[in-house]
């Protein structure tokens, strides 16, 4: 949320308006981006483009896993050391900095993003690799070889100029500094300038407006040309509110952007679509994908990012933001072009060859999605604000008596004291005890939202805590506590690259700290970009000081994951035993999928908006931002019934399902707009209930793989190059297609094309399409197109309750979903869904298969005969398997019974079998098979 509420003098009147655009850089404004963009220019300009960088003869070593060399620009002459690392599923680390720093660099970046600190990376072993150099044409090459699996990776080094190949099967599909752009900003003494003249290229100061940023160490940032070769579209580096498929940046063209795409965590009001502005995320995790193979680039830095775009193309042109379908154009590589303020330049270079591999090569590196509290997968009822405890408790009853399911209910800013984080306004919320109680009755959760800025209050016991123990971000002189203007007035922020300041923050969400709260209280970490209103750009002024002595600059982008991370640590240490917490941020960065869920920010109740979202959740899941939604309803405005309907219909399909509106929005409730829209609404939440079953496994499968929720057609159907840019349908794990419908006509027709050599099947209705297929649908408010996908088998509850916690011991529907050849296969999860009592062995995971005639449900191999998977089974041992339907079986006429067999007995139960347009269904009714145990159902 951003509407500027008066705030004395300095925030004068409440601001409602569309984006500033003035109130944010451009790449010419942000001196280091114009420098390296001027650079590159010039580079581009040239014939023969030829890098002034080489490697320092007899510079280069090979010690095993390692390789080093010695970089030198033709005139600076300062030493540059280059790290190569080679890990054992292909990724090849590429560091820079100079050999002999005149001052340190930030390096801390991989403490808190890289899995333990970065200090167990799966680096190859020495065996496995091998180096050979050889020099042709007075050039000298050095090329790394070695096996991952049955696919061979290589790096070839060019000596001068220096440039790197990363090998796959001989060719070149990413390439470092091949366009001459890399540039490294050594650190420098300041010169003394006996003119005074000015600073015009913003090396040693830098004005943006009002602001003034003093620059005490000069000019530090970098930047590297990376080429995708061979490949056409490129995705992830959110958040933007741009298409799935990158546009360019450079070379204009139809659509084409001005600007580079800019990761640099802000607050901005009313973001427009269509650009490549930086917004609340940052995740510097960029994928190439072609019919051929699937590669990665992880830029790992928290400074000021921005990434050029531009493509080879021999023929063809993008389609547009929102478009249907979106083949695109043709292209022999994609060129990027990255640049960071500060730090250390670190890259992982992630060679796939299929997304599977990538994602697994990533998670290796940052940790995948951990398991979240199974309760935050249902429907969150959110607002800013409800008025007071007598409304929300309404709020909830309302939902019950209109049997709408949900699991938590949230309280924005209104419910503190006077904008004092963990307290309460008692005369609004009299007794938050009770409160909790009466939610806790039904099952429900509150979820409280707690923002970093603390209220200059010396009553306030956190700003006095904090204060006296000096745990708030400095001023640029290093001593003085920042101050800033945020929602409660005048405030400061705690430093959570301070240990014991982050340490100290999540101990306030420990019962004994945080008053009137309970284990059914989560948090929301809103504004911790940070958004600070009165600051360059809605945010901290860079040379601000932090823990070490680090400039804010330096740690920006990770400054709202800290402090994700410090509350979910607080909710993780507030009870004993643990249980898994849950906490949502509107910042993050790589790394922050560890600690909970985010959202997409404040968006509108515009159609623009909810077609938007689309590829908005997908560019977040491509980058291993898992547990993502956006604001069902629109943030801001007010949804007539007909786009709320629709953006229910698609929500319930976001990983994360919140509805969220502005204070000064209109109330929407989802019984407010009546029948039918209430039926259409109740409708499609139910739906989400009924698949949390599917929802849990397949959050199970990224905690394991790193495999994004929320696909791209593209990661299903790696071969069809008509999917390599759609963005009007998607996957929710391999088994589901959604279709959403995104048109404010409430009658439309939608084309849907059916991917690849398969059956697809309405959900509802059990219609076959076979595939490929394009086919055009008619629509009405009431009609949603979801497919299941031939093969698959899908878990469902079907039984109604208020929340996810009364669903425990319901007992489960499968649905089998055949594919041509009559089979089908998947997978069940389960675990107590709130403890971390799964890792050590107390879950049920069944692998469920079909071959035709034998419905089979066997242990996963990850099941081990532990006492905690005894425990867990014997109080899951009422739970059972109620109904089998079996959609698409050819013979299903023929077939008349099914026999039932488990812990060595058989019975014979009633198969009962219908045609429909293609195929049949068979329901097999109480085949009363225990979930957690080795059973066959055989049809005849």
């Amino acid at each position: 949320m951003l509407c500027l509420v008066a705030m004395a003098t300095v925030l004068l009147a409440q601001v409602c308006s569309a984006v500033k655009h003035e109130d944010f850089k451009t790449c010419e404004q942000s001196a280091f981006c114009a420098r390296h963009r001027a650079f590159a220019n010039d580079m581009l300009k040239r014939s023969s483009a030829t890098s002034p960088y080489s490697v320092v003869g007899n510079s280069v070593a090979f010690d095993g896993h390692a390789l080093t060399a010695i970089v030198e620009h033709s005139n600076e002459k300062v030493p540059l050391k280059i790290e190569l690392g080679f890990m054992e599923s292909g990724v090849v680390r590429v560091r820079v900095q100079e050999e002999a720093p005149l001052k340190p660099r930030f390096d801390e970046t991989q403490r808190f993003v890289l899995r333990d600190e970065g200090n167990s990376l799966p680096y190859a072993a020495p065996e496995s690799i091998e180096m050979a150099s050889d020099t042709a044409g007075g050039v000298t090459t050095h090329t790394i070889s070695y096996l991952s699996g049955n696919t061979s990776f290589g790096i070839r080094m060019a000596e001068s100029p220096w440039s790197l190949e990363y090998l796959a099967d001989g060719k070149p599909t990413i390439q470092l500094n091949t366009k001459g752009m890399f540039r490294f900003e050594h650190l420098r003494e300041k010169p003394v300038r006996e003119d005074a003249a000015e600073d015009a290229s913003g090396e040693w100061e830098e004005k943006f407006r009002s602001w003034t940023d003093t620059k005490p160490r000069g000019p530090e940032s970098f930047g590297m040309d990376i080429r995708f070769s061979g490949f056409e579209h490129v995705y992830g580096i959110p958040e933007h509110s741009s298409p799935l498929s990158l546009k360019d940046t450079r070379g204009g063209g139809k659509g084409a952007y001005d600007q580079p795409y800019r990761l640099y965590n802000l607050d901005v009001f009313e973001y427009e679509l269509d650009n490549p502005m930086a917004l609340y995320g940052s995740v510097p995790l960029m994928l190439a994908h072609s019919a051929q193979s699937t590669v990665g680039v992880f830029w790992m830095n928290a400074a000021e990012t921005w990434v050029d775009v531009s493509r080879q193309r021999s023929g063809g042109a993008f389609g547009g933001l929102f478009g249907r379908g979106g083949g695109g154009g043709h292209a022999s590589a994609v060129d990027t072009h990255w640049i960071s303020e500060s730090g250390v330049m670190d890259i992982f270079m992630l060679p796939g060859p299929s997304a599977a591999d990538v994602y697994r090569q990533y998670a290796e590196l940052v940790e995948p999605t951990p398991l979240p509290r199974e309760f935050s997968l249902g429907y969150h009822q959110c607002r800013w604000n409800y008025i007071d405890q007598e409304d929300l408790l309404s709020v909830s009853s309302k939902l019950e008596e209109h049997q709408i399911p949900y699991d938590v209910v949230w309280l924005d800013i209104e419910h503190t004291d006077g904008k004092r984080y963990f307290t309460w306004d008692q005369a609004k919320f009299p007794d938050p005890l009770a409160m909790q109680r009466e939610l806790a009755r039904g099952g429900h959760k509150l979820v409280n939202v707690v923002d970093p800025h603390i209220k200059r209050d010396s009553e306030y016991r956190i700003w006095k805590e904090a204060s006296e123990n000096g745990y708030f971000v400095k001023n640029k002189d290093g001593t003085s506590d920042l101050q800033g203007w945020c929602w409660p007035g005048d405030s400061n922020w705690i430093d959570y690259l301070n240990p014991q300041a982050s340490k100290w923050i999540g101990e306030q969400f420990h019962l004994d700290k945080y008053n009137q709260s309970t284990t059914d209280l989560f948090v929301w970490n809103d504004m911790n970009e940070p958004a600070v209103f009165n600051g360059p750009e809605i945010t901290m002024e860079k040379d601000s000081k932090h823990y070490g002595g680090w400039e804010h600059r330096d740690v920006h982008n990770i400054f709202g994951m800290l402090y994700h991370k410090a509350t979910a640590d607080g909710l993780y240490t507030r009870e004993t035993p643990a249980t898994r917490p849950f906490v949502l941020s509107r910042a993050y960065f790589a790394g922050s999928q560890r600690y909970g869920a985010v959202w997409t920010g404040d968006n509108t109740a515009e159609w623009s908006h909810l077609q938007a979202s689309v590829p908005m959740v997908l560019s977040n899941n491509i980058a291993g931002m898992h547990f993502v939604g956006a604001d069902v309803g629109g943030f801001f405005g007010n949804p007539d019934a007909n786009l709320l309907t629709r953006w229910y219909q698609l929500g319930i399909w976001y990983p994360f399902f919140r509805a969220h509106a502005h204070i000064d929005t209109k109330r929407r409730e989802p019984w407010l707009f009546g029948e039918p829209y209430l039926t259409y609404i109740r409708d499609a939440i139910r739906e989400r209930y009924r698949l949390l079953p599917y929802w849990y496994t397949l959050f199970r499968e990224a905690s394991l793989t790193g495999m994004p929720i929320a696909r791209p057609m593209w990661i299903e159907f790696p071969a069809e190059q008509s999917l390599f840019a759609a963005q009007d349908s998607f996957m929710v794990g391999s088994s589901i297609m959604v279709v959403p419908a995104m048109d404010p006509n409430v009658d439309q027709a939608i084309e849907v094309s059916f991917p690849s050599q398969e059956n697809w099947y309405d959900m509802k209705t059990h219609a076959l399409y076979a595939a490929p297929l394009k086919r055009q649908f008619a629509l009405d408010l009431s009609t949603t197109l979801v497919f299941a996908r031939g093969g698959s088998i899908i878990p469902a509850r079907e039984r109604q309750r208020s929340s996810s916690a009364l669903m425990k011991r319901d007992p489960f529907t499968i649905y089998v979903y055949v594919d041509r050849a009559g089979a089908a296969s998947g997978r069940l999860y389960l675990d107590d869904g709130e403890t971390y009592d799964y890792k050590e062995g107390a879950f049920i995971e069944r692998e469920l298969t079909f071959d035709g005639v034998k419905l089979a449900s066997r242990a996963s191999p990850l099941t081990k005969d532990t006492l905690a998977y005894s425990a867990f089974l014997d109080r899951m041992a009422r739970v059972r398997v109620e109904r089998v339907v079996i959609v698409g079986l050819g013979n299903g006429n023929a077939l008349t019974k099914a026999t039932v067999r488990e812990n060595g007995k058989e019975h014979e139960i009633e198969l009962s079998c219908k045609d429909l347009a293609s195929g049949s269904e068979c329901v097999i009714r109480d085949p009363a098979v225990f979930i957690g145990g080795d059973w066959d159902i055989l049809l005849s």
